[in-house]
C-alpha cells in the first residue's frame, strides 16, 4: 500500500466509452507486461516496481509508441501531442478523459506541434494467469511500491496492484462458479480475476471512486462488466449468497480511520473479525471465502485461539500466519506508508505515540498478517461432521499460485474425517509430485539422525519422519493398500506387523493432511499379514 499524491485535489475519472479502441492501441504497441520487460530490461522493470522511475526514464528516451505509453501512463510525464497521437487514438483518449492537456496551438486544437498531453490515471499492464494481457487502472502514482505517502487529505485515492493484491489473487480457488463477490474491490484486480471463472461478478466498495476504477479496469482489460455496489462490508449485497467471496480489506490496525484504502475504522482487528464472522452466512454450500487480514497478538491470549473464535458456524477454515511484527515495526511501516515520516518531526513523534498508546491500551504486543480461507459445508452446518479448523504459522517461501493447493487442503480434510484407522489402512496412496527425501546427520555417519520429506511445490512443507514412514511414503504408487505396505515393511525389518498397523496410521494421517500423500482409492477391510511380491 502507499502512493505519491501529485495533487491535493482528486481529479475526475475517465469514462470507458472507447475503452476497446484504447485497448487495441495498447496491445498493438506491445504495452503489455512482457513488452515492458523487453523494453525496460530486468533492472529498470524491477526498479519501477519499487516506485523508482529514473531507470525507466532513461530506457524510454526514444519515440516508439510503447516508449510514449510508458512515459504517459507509468511515469506521468508530459508527452508531445503528436507523439501521443502516434501511439493511441488521441481524440478519443482526450474526449473520454484518459488524457488531458492545457496547451493549445494557434488554431485552438490540442494536437499542434507544441502541444503536450498528460495522463489522468495510471494504466498498468498486468499479466493474467493464462497469459492474458490485462490493465489495472488506478490513481496517478498509486500503482505499486510505497515510496511516498498520499497524505490524509487524499483519503479517497485508489491504489493499483501491490504485493497484497497479487498474494490474494494467487491463493484464490479458481474453479468455475456461478457467482463471485469482490468485497472492497479497489482498482478491481480481484474482480478481474473472478470474471474469468464466474458467471456473475459483484464488486463492492465504500469508496465510489473505487467502483469507477473497477469499471475502467474491466473495460480496458476486455473483461465482462461486473455488478458494482457501494457500501461497507456485506451491507450492499442485502442477504445474497455466493460461491466465492474474496477481499483484500482495509485491514491496517490504526488509531482512527484516516485513509479509506487501508484503515478499517473499527477498533483493533474488529473489522477483519466482523468480515470473517459475517462471511459464513454469505456462502453457498461448498463456497469459499478468502481474505487477507491483520490480527492482534494480545497479552494473555493465544493468537491461534483468537482466530479460531472468528470462524463462523457451518464452515471449515484454514488460517495461515505469514508474518508477525512487533508494535514498533508495525507502527513505523504504516506511518511511512502515509508519509508522516516526511513531515514535521514533532508531528511524526506525536503520531507514533498515538499508535503505541492504542496498542498499549489493548494489550497488543504484536500484529500478525496472513491468509484466511473459509469453506461452507452443509455437513458441518448440520452437525453431521465436526468442523476442520486449521490455524498455523508458515513464514517460509511458497510457490504461487496456491489456489489448487487450498482446494486440495479441504478435500484432504474431508477424506480424513470420514475414515477411521481401519479404513485408512485399506486405502491406497500416491506420493505427491516433487516430494524428495533428505537425510540429516553427521558427515560419515552410517545412519542419519533423522529423515525429512520435503515438498518442492505449493506450500513447500518439510516434515520429519521415522524410517517406517519414510519407507512407506517411498513405495506409495497407488497399487498396494497401506496395510499391505506396512506388512511388507514388517517382514523386511522384523517388526510386528500388528504393532506397525497400530502405530503408523497417525503418521499416515499427517502425511495426507500436509499433502505429501494423495489418496488413490479405497479397498475393503484388511487383516494384518500377507506378503508383497
Amino acid at each position: 500500500m502507499g502512493c505519491v499524491s501529485t495533487t491535493s485535489t482528486i481529479p475526475s475519472l475517465p469514462v470507458p466509452t472507447h475503452a476497446a479502441r484504447l485497448r487495441e492501441a495498447l496491445l498493438a504497441a506491445d504495452f503489455t507486461a512482457d513488452g515492458l520487460l523487453d523494453l525496460l530490461g530486468a533492472q529498470a522493470y524491477a526498479a519501477l516496481a519499487r516506485s523508482e522511475t529514473v531507470p525507466a526514464l532513461r530506457a524510454t528516451r526514444g519515440d516508439s509508441p510503447v516508449e510514449t505509453l510508458v512515459r504517459l501512463f507509468l511515469l506521468q510525464q508530459d508527452v508531445p501531442a503528436a507523439r501521443a497521437a502516434a501511439a493511441l487514438p488521441l481524440d478519443e483518449a482526450l474526449a473520454d478523459g484518459w488524457l488531458t492537456t492545457d496547451v493549445e496551438d494557434a488554431e485552438g486544437t490540442s494536437t499542434g506541434s507544441h502541444a503536450v498531453v498528460r495522463a489522468t490515471v495510471d494504466v498498468r499492464p498486468y499479466g493474467g494467469p493464462d497469459g492474458e494481457d490485462w490493465f489495472i487502472v488506478s490513481d496517478l502514482g498509486c500503482a505499486v511500491g510505497g515510496a511516498g505517502g498520499i497524505g490524509k487529505k487524499d483519503e479517497g485515492v485508489v491504489l493499483g496492484v501491490g504485493g497484497a493484491s497479487t498474494t490474494l489473487a494467487g491463493i484464490t480457488v479458481r474453479t468455475p462458479v456461478a457467482t463471485a463477490l469482490d468485497l472492497g474491490t479497489g482498482s478491481g484486480i480481484q474482480a478481474l480475476h473472478a470474471a474469468q471463472h464466474a458467471t456473475l461478478v459483484t464488486a463492492t466498495d465504500l469508496n465510489p471512486r473505487a467502483l469507477d476504477f473497477t469499471r475502467l479496469t474491466l473495460a480496458l482489460s476486455g473483461a465482462r462488466e461486473a455488478e458494482l455496489l457501494q457500501g461497507s462490508l456485506f451491507e450492499p449485497v442485502d442477504g445474497d449468497t455466493y460461491d466465492l467471496v474474496v477481499s483484500n480489506p482495509p485491514f491496517v490496525i490504526s488509531p482512527g480511520a484516516g485513509l479509506t484504502y487501508r484503515d478499517g475504522g473499527m477498533a483493533g482487528d474488529d473489522l477483519c473479525r466482523a468480515l470473517v464472522r459475517q462471511a459464513g452466512d454469505r456462502l453457498n454450500d461448498g463456497g469459499y471465502a478468502q481474505f487477507l487480514a491483520n490480527w492482534q497478538h494480545v497479552d494473555g491470549e493465544d493468537w491461534q485461539d483468537r482466530l479460531r473464535s472468528w470462524v463462523p458456524t457451518g464452515c471449515d477454515a484454514w488460517i495461515v500466519q505469514r508474518e508477525v511484527q512487533d508494535v514498533t515495526q508495525y507502527t513505523e511501516l504504516w506511518l511511512r506508508d502515509s508519509g508522516d515520516h516526511r513531515g514535521d518531526p514533532d508531528a511524526y513523534r506525536e503520531a507514533y505515540g498515538r499508535w503505541l498508546d492504542e496498542f498499549e491500551e489493548r494489550g497488543t504486543k504484536a500484529i500478525g498478517f496472513g491468509w484466511i480461507t473459509l469453506r461452507r459445508s452443509a455437513a458441518v452446518a448440520s452437525g453431521a461432521v465436526p468442523a476442520s479448523v486449521v490455524v498455523e504459522e508458515w513464514p517460509h517461501p511458497v510457490e504461487q499460485p496456491l489456489g489448487d493447493t487450498v482446494r486440495a487442503h479441504f478435500e484432504r480434510q474431508d477424506y480424513l474425517r470420514e475414515r477411521d484407522d481401519a479404513a485408512l489402512l485399506a486405502d491406497r496412496f500416491v506420493l505427491a509430485p516433487e516430494v524428495v527425501q533428505e537425510q540429516v546427520g553427521l558427515p560419515g555417519a552410517e545412519d542419519p539422525e533423522h529423515v525429512l520429506l520435503r515438498q518442492n511445490r505449493g506450500m513447500r512443507r518439510a516434515t520429519r519422519v521415522d524410517h517406517v514412514a519414510a519407507g512407506f511414503a517411498g513405495v506409495c504408487d497407488g497399487t498396494l493398500s497401506a496395510g499391505r505396505i506396512l506388512d511388507a515393511i514388517g517382514q523386511l525389518t522384523g517388526e510386528d506387523p500388528v504393532a506397525l498397523r497400530d502405530r503408523t496410521p497417525q503418521a499416515i494421517r499427517l502425511l495426507v493432511e500436509e499433502g505429501f500423500l494423495t489418496p488413490a482409492g479405497a479397498g475393503g477391510a484388511e487383516a494384518p499379514g500377507g506378503a508383497v511380491g
